[in-house]
């Protein structure tokens, strides 16, 4: 039997703007398209787990605000088989926006948290009592830091094995790192998390640190470097292809998979995820998954 995963992190509503050109300071140009859509990591993890996952054991602890935004994000969730019943709606709040230009095939993106600031440790800890050892936690940085820390704790005293999406970047202590069960930096954040280079790190955290590579893939150490290769497809929006492999990933380890197969799993989805606008907008279904990885 598959695990459960909880998803605890942020959810917001991603204005992603299309333009052949960015404005330089005080210049005003004219954008192509506007996409709205629900979006967030931790919403964007928990969709795509949802979409992959055989069962619908798939939760969301977050925050939206009582405004507009915050009713379109819960009920997407709730579209897509998210168990929403650990989400909060905070009154006199904005829900949290993400601000994102798309120019030249790569994105920048500017994040307002709003109401993600308020899922804290004391709305957070209470919950995790309701779910078993081996279910799987899958955060990410769009919370406040205080939660990331204290779900890492408190998930190794329960028996929950806790995945790490470093993003964005912001300082983790050691210690939280060695407990755990798994850390998903691109190379980026990679190269800022460690004071050593990618090769040294992966080898200091064998089967725990797996690195993303965009078009090339992704890497793990296991004895030595292990390259698991991205698959070819037609890129027209990377925003939410991080997001997509990793509720792929815990999709799979969820069900037992290797850390191999896993990965190619996660790989194979986040190859679909790019061929369409917005963070959700690509996320595929199991069955185009599976169909792709048994070609």
């Amino acid at each position: 039997m598959a695990h459960k995963i909880i998803i605890i992190g942020s959810a917001s509503m991603d204005l992603t703007v299309q333009t052949q050109m960015i404005p330089e300071q005080g210049e005003t140009v004219l954008g192509e398209n506007l996409l709205m859509a629900p979006g967030g990591k931790g919403a964007n993890q928990a969709v795509s787990a949802a979409r992959l996952k055989r069962d619908q054991d798939v939760y969301m602890i977050g925050a939206v605000g009582d405004d507009a935004f915050g009713k379109q994000i819960l009920d997407n969730l709730q579209q897509h088989c998210v168990n929403t019943q650990y989400m909060q709606t905070v009154e006199g709040e904005h829900s949290g926006t993400a601000h994102i230009t798309l120019f030249e095939q790569d994105n920048r993106i500017i994040v307002v948290p709003a109401a993600n600031n308020t899922i804290l440790p004391e709305v957070v800890l209470p919950i995790l009592q309701q779910f078993e050892p081996g279910d799987f936690i899958m955060m990410q940085q769009e919370i406040p830091e205080e939660t990331v820390e204290a779900v890492i704790e408190e998930a190794a005293l329960l028996g929950l094995k806790v995945i790490l999406n470093p993003a964005p970047y912001r300082p983790l202590d050691k210690k939280l790192l060695d407990k755990v069960a798994y850390l998903t930096p691109n190379e980026s954040e990679c190269r800022q998390l460690f004071d050593e280079s990618m090769d040294d790190a992966l080898a200091q955290h064998p089967n725990q640190l797996i690195v993303t590579l965009g078009a090339e893939g992704a890497v793990y150490f296991d004895e030595t470097r292990q390259t698991v290769p991205a698959y070819p497809c037609e890129v027209v929006d990377t925003t939410g292809a991080g997001d997509t492999f990793n509720g792929a990933l815990a999709v799979a380890l969820s069900e037992g998979q290797s850390l191999e197969t896993a990965i190619q799993f996660a790989n194979s989805a986040s190859s679909f995820a790019v061929t369409a606008l917005g963070a959700q907008g690509g996320i595929p279904t199991r069955e185009e998954v599976d169909e792709a990885l048994n070609k």
